[in-house]
Formats: C-alpha cells, sequence, structure tokens
C-alpha cells in the first residue's frame, strides 16, 4: 500500500477491527468506518480522529473513501455477505479483505509473534506484549482484548521489528499470518460450525504452526494432541506448569499471591511473583517468559515485569476484593476456560460459597459442548445461567439454557433474564460470585457491583 492510500473498515468497534484501525491511522493513513453500534470503543476512535457511522448506508461513507484505486476495505466475518455496503465496495471493484488478511500483511512486514489455541491466548499475548514492553526489546501488539496496564489493545513502537498476535482461529482465519515465533496454549475442540470435526479443528492448528518462517520457533504446551509439521529449521519447545522445556517449580499459593521459580534449558528465574494470581494464569505466565526470554528480554525485566502485569479486562476481572464479598468476571465461553476458571477461584477462596453466573455463547457452541459445560458448571456451588448470547446465530430447536441447567449437578441452580438476576442480587447472600461469558452480561456489572457493596454494607 502507498503511504496516502486510506483504509475503511466495516464492523469498526471490535477489538481486532479497531487495533487494526488505529494501527493504520498511527501509520499515517486516512482511516474511517461503519459499525452496527455506538460503544466506548468506536467513541475513543471518532475521539482519535477516525470517522464512523452506525447505519449501513452507502451515501454515509465518506468521499475520500470512494476511490477504488485509493482505498483498502476490511471487514470481519461478522459482517453479512449482502450489506448493502460491503456489497457496494465489491461491485465496484475495490480492494476487499479480512481483517485477517490485513493482519497477515503486517505479518509480513514485521516479526510476528503469534499466540493461538482454544484458550489462552489473549492473557498470553497480552503478558508477551507487557513484558517485551517494559524492557530493551519493546514490541508493537494486537491484542485480542484491553490491557488494563495499557488500556487499549494496540501497542505502537519505533525502536522494535517485534510485533504481538492472537491468532484466530474461528473462520480459518490465522491461515493468513506469517509467524516468526507462534505458541499454542490449547486444542479443545471449538467452532465446530466451522471445522466439522474435532480432528479437522485440531488439523487446522497443524496447518497454522506450519506457517511458522524456517527461522522461527514454535512455543506448544507440553502434551497437544496435534503433529506439527515444521518447515526445515524451525526449533520447537514445550511448556507447562509443571513439565516441558519450560515450567515452574518451587510454586507458593497463599495470602493472595503466587509466587514460583521459572526454569528453560539455558534460564532460572527465583521467586517470580505472578501478577494478577489466579492459577490458569500461572501457565500462561510461563509460555509469555519463555517468549519474551526467547527475545532477549534480561532476567531482571522479567522478572519485574510479571509482578506488575495487571491483566486483561474481563479475564478475572476483580469488582470487589473484600473479606465479606467478593465479585469477579471473565470472558470464558468454553467449557475448559469455564472449568479453569471455576477451579481457580476454589483454590484461592477454598473456605467459601462459589456462586457462578454463566451467559452460554452461541447456539452451536451450546449444543455441541452441552455435557462439557454441564461437567465444568457443577463444579460451583450455586450456577445461574442467563438465556443464550445468539452473536451470529439463529436460534437451534431445543438448544436452551433450560436444557444445559437441567445437565448440571448442584443444589442451587435457576435460569434468569438480566432483569431477574440483578432483583435476585438485591437479597442472595452472595461470597464470591463469578460472571463468566463472551456475551452482554458485561454490561451488568457496574449494576451488579453497586448492589453488593450496597448490601455489604
Amino acid at each position: 500500500m502507498k503511504k496516502r492510500e486510506s483504509v475503511y473498515f466495516l464492523g469498526i468497534g471490535g477489538i481486532g477491527m479497531s487495533a487494526l484501525a488505529r494501527y493504520f491511522k498511527a501509520k499515517g493513513f486516512d482511516v474511517a468506518g461503519y459499525d452496527r453500534t455506538s460503544t466506548l470503543l468506536t467513541k475513543e476512535l471518532e475521539a482519535e480522529g477516525i470517522s464512523i457511522h452506525y447505519n449501513d448506508d452507502v451515501a454515509l461513507i465518506p468521499e475520500l473513501y470512494k476511490d477504488p484505486q485509493n482505498t483498502m476495505v476490511v471487514y470481519t466475518p461478522a459482517v453479512p455477505a449482502d450489506m448493502s455496503e460491503l456489497v457496494w465496495f465489491r461491485e465496484h471493484k475495490f480492494n476487499v479483505c479480512k481483517r485477517s488478511q490485513a493482519l497477515g500483511e503486517v505479518t509480513r512486514m514485521q516479526q510476528a509473534i503469534c499466540v493461538s489455541g482454544t484458550h489462552g491466548k489473549t492473557t498470553t499475548s497480552t503478558m508477551i506484549a507487557h513484558l517485551l514492553h517494559n524492557s530493551s526489546v519493546k514490541c508493537n501488539a494486537f491484542l485480542g482484548g484491553i490491557s488494563k496496564n495499557f488500556d487499549r489493545n494496540l501497542l505502537l513502537s519505533n525502536e522494535s521489528d517485534l510485533v504481538v498476535i492472537e491468532a484466530d482461529e474461528y473462520d480459518r482465519s490465522f491461515f493468513t499470518l506469517t509467524p516468526y515465533m507462534a505458541v499454542v496454549t490449547a486444542v479443545d475442540a471449538d467452532h465446530l460450525d466451522v471445522y466439522g470435526t474435532e480432528k479437522e479443528y485440531r488439523a487446522g492448528f497443524e496447518e497454522f504452526v506450519s506457517l511458522i518462517r524456517p527461522d522461527g520457533v514454535l512455543l506448544m504446551k507440553e502434551n497437544l494432541p496435534i503433529s506439527p509439521r515444521l518447515q526445515k529449521g524451525v526449533k520447537i519447545y514445550t511448556y507447562s506448569i509443571e513439565k516441558g522445556d519450560f515450567h515452574a517449580e518451587n510454586i507458593r499459593i497463599g495470602g493472595g499471591e503466587i509466587i514460583f521459580d521459572f526454569v528453560g534449558p539455558d534460564v532460572r528465574i527465583a521467586d517470580v511473583q505472578l501478577g494478577v494470581p489466579v492459577y490458569v494464569n500461572l501457565e500462561n505466565g510461563i509460555a509469555a517468559m519463555a517468549m519474551a526470554w526467547m527475545n532477549g528480554v534480561s532476567e531482571k525485566e522479567l522478572k519485574e515485569a510479571m509482578a506488575t502485569f495487571a491483566g486483561v479486562k474481563r479475564r478475572f476481572d476483580f469488582h470487589i476484593k473484600r473479606d465479606d464479598i467478593v465479585f469477579l468476571d471473565d470472558y470464558a465461553h468454553h467449557p475448559e476456560e469455564l472449568k479453569s476458571s471455576i477451579e481457580s477461584v476454589r483454590k484461592l477462596y477454598s473456605d467459601k460459597k462459589l456462586s457462578v453466573v454463566f451467559q452460554p455463547h452461541l447456539y452451536t457452541r451450546t449444543r455441541d459442548l452441552a455435557d462439557e459445560f454441564s461437567e465444568a458448571l457443577s463444579l460451583a456451588d450455586e450456577v445461574y445461567l442467563l438465556d443464550i448470547y445468539p452473536a451470529r446465530e439463529e436460534p437451534i430447536e431445543g438448544v436452551t439454557s433450560q436444557m444445559l441447567l437441567n445437565k448440571v449437578q448442584v443444589g442451587e441452580k435457576r435460569v434468569f433474564s438480566k432483569e431477574e438476576f440483578l432483583a435476585f442480587t438485591d437479597q442472595h447472600p452472595f461470597e464470591v460470585l463469578l460472571m463468566a461469558g463472551a456475551g452482554d452480561l458485561d454490561l451488568l456489572i457496574p449494576t451488579v457491583t453497586d448492589k453488593l457493596l450496597k448490601k455489604a454494607k
């Protein structure tokens, strides 16, 4: 692309799309876009000088972006194929590409550290970016969530050629990337509406790692059920909490802290304090430290930065942390994520009653993984389900939150509407409340926080 080309985004308000929009804006391109809904994120983009409109109307596209010779159009898979603006751009022969294809171009321009996996990739990629940014190495980064340390999902650096990218397997998007180094955190079946079978889903990760450059590195969680097909010259390392080339030893949990020794083939760092001290983050932290170490971050820099990692919004996000009441939310929307989330909270608060509010995400995922979801939810003391968040899907007959709840084995369980749950919050004696899901339940957080604090007084 020429320096003064313009870029127009369809679905600009998404986490990944907004980061790309900011990247191109920072690199000197003219940027504008459309989104269906005005949000805090789109308002931030507008404040940064990016023009956005919220009705699907070709007449609202600024004239600057109606020249096919000078405009690249980037769209998210969530945009329907018959959207009028997308149809118009295609009919007029614009360069139209998916978000993942535009991100692929970035990976070919810089040294890309790509983090993939069914779960853990947002926290791990944000940790890697935090470790690199707070060292002499520095980095650019496209993150899948809002970093609490940076309060944004994009990092830019003129000093570094490294770029950290969350590699999304949905819609086979990560096939467009060219990693310099890659992480695979997990390959538990998901997105079966795209891949069809668990075998094909795992094959997708095997295809992804085959794209690593010949001078690159694959860092893979120990004992993953995939067979990497790597280009000649690619080095492979494993990690996990207790074993692998990179692992932890001398783990100490207590007093609201997790401290461990980080161990690798040529490094041992004693007494590392884990920022956001929940057990599931220990494994993410090992992967992040390994990647940062292999890219030149010093022992001192690693130790200091790990202690200051504040986490990602909606990933083990504590809103109340008192002796009498704890309230946190998590983006967990896959059974293994949900299981890890519940088990991690259990480790921290083993003597308290754990109540889980879960909003299932997608009808197909709820249908395909209902038994696994019920098994994870049954680890709680109380379970309250909200209606399924449909996202891009139409309802499927017989697939409901009540269907899922019927499988859950706990003493106290109910299905609520959002309004019913807020009313229930006024009188129910919660001790530890975990809200989980990837839909819109986070909109309830301010109200729930206020209600719990008022009741605690």
